[in-house]
């Protein structure tokens, strides 16, 4: 057992991080958050956990569940309710028959508000359904202090809000669905399932068409109560970042002097992972290999107070394919941790005999 913990910190410590320590950040909103995407890791943060109103990023919530109904190739039919929501459009009329992956774009590069409508009751069979599918899906997600009341953000309601944290959290979420990473962060998009042309529609965040070259979408918004409202996401070097501002009146720029912060002084590290393991087999690891990886962000000195902690199982839970528990500390404060299983591990003739247990480390 020896053996196995010594050769686990080494191959951590031989990670290679290149990092320049920064000093605290200043911007503009009212509410902000900076997340790196894989782990959650929370890198910046201005009054992150206070409700707040959201305006159209609330859209982030209403492609997702769009997405998630594998309904994505049905005509919709545009209600008379949907083509006259006020607020940005994409000029639907009442009677349309439109695609809901279409409708879906235009919700998202656009920003129309007949769209939110429509697909909420093509969705959700009502608004007031929808709705409730929303506030459902945002405490499984974990948004504990989330409250909405319609599908495109607008201010008709007084009891719809988020926080930049709960907003941050969804994006994490949704992010790891493909069709949502694809359509989140396409540039122009031109619909062909309406019989009728209206157009090409090009995206609304200009982090994504025009500013930011490490940016891979996310969401604007606006409303009058709610001011400019912001979730963008940006990824360099395998380093994947989310992050919303609320109430910001200089959004784009407080979004890429966070992004430039985080990719100055981060790197993603892969600190357990499944290649290192098989990168090591032999004498002493055989055929172990982590349930699952840990990647975390880190700055020079955090890399440099990495430490790792293995536990060793019980002999009966070693039989089950258990080996034992690696736990991950930087700076003194856990921030991971996985089982160790053994692959094709020799079934004893004896029950009793553990000394295959044995050779797995030597």
């Amino acid at each position: 057992m020896r053996h196995l913990k010594w050769i686990l910190v080494f191959f951590v410590l031989m990670s290679t991080v290149t990092a320049v320590p920064t000093k605290s950040h200043a911007i503009a909103a009212k509410g902000a958050i900076l997340m790196e995407q894989e782990s959650g890791r929370v890198l910046f943060e201005r009054d992150a956990h206070t409700p707040m109103r959201i305006a159209s990023i609330t859209k982030i919530m209403t492609a997702t569940l769009a997405i998630e109904s594998g309904k994505m190739n049905e005509m919709v039919t545009i209600s008379k309710k949907a083509s006259v929501t006020e607020g940005s459009s994409l000029y639907l009329e009442p009677g349309d028959k439109i695609k809901l992956e279409d409708l879906v774009y235009g919700l998202m590069l656009r920003s129309g508000n007949d769209a939110a409508v429509a697909i909420a009751e093509h969705v959700g069979g009502s608004l007031d359904h929808f709705v409730k599918m929303m506030n459902k899906k945002a405490k499984e997600i974990g948004m504990t202090k989330t409250v909405f009341a319609n599908p495109h953000g607008l201010d008709d309601h007084e009891n719809h809000y988020s926080t930049a944290y709960d907003m941050a959290l969804l994006t994490k979420y949704a992010m790891k669905n493909e069709q949502y990473r694809k359509i989140s962060g396409t540039k122009e998009y031109h619909c062909k399932s309406l019989n009728r042309s209206i157009g090409t529609w090009f995206n609304k965040n200009k982090l994504l068409t025009i500013l930011y070259p490490y940016s891979t979408g996310g969401k604007t918004g606006y409303t009058i109560r709610a001011k400019r409202t912001l979730v963008s996401t940006a990824e360099k070097d395998g380093l994947k970042l989310i992050v919303v501002t609320i109430n910001d009146r200089q959004d784009w720029k407080d979004h890429m002097s966070l992004f430039n912060m985080a990719f100055q002084k981060y790197e993603r590290v892969e600190v357990v992972s499944q290649e290192k393991f098989a990168s090591f087999q032999g004498s002493y690891l055989g055929g172990v290999v982590p349930e699952h990886e840990i990647v975390y962000p880190m700055t020079k000195e955090e890399k440099e107070s990495l430490q790792v902690q293995f536990k060793p199982s019980k002999q009966k839970d070693m039989r089950k394919g258990k080996v034992g528990e690696l736990k991950v500390l930087v700076l003194g404060k856990e921030i991971g941790k996985t089982d160790l299983l053994g692959e094709n591990l020799p079934k004893p003739e004896n029950e009793d005999d553990d000394s295959w247990l044995k050779r797995l480390f030597h």
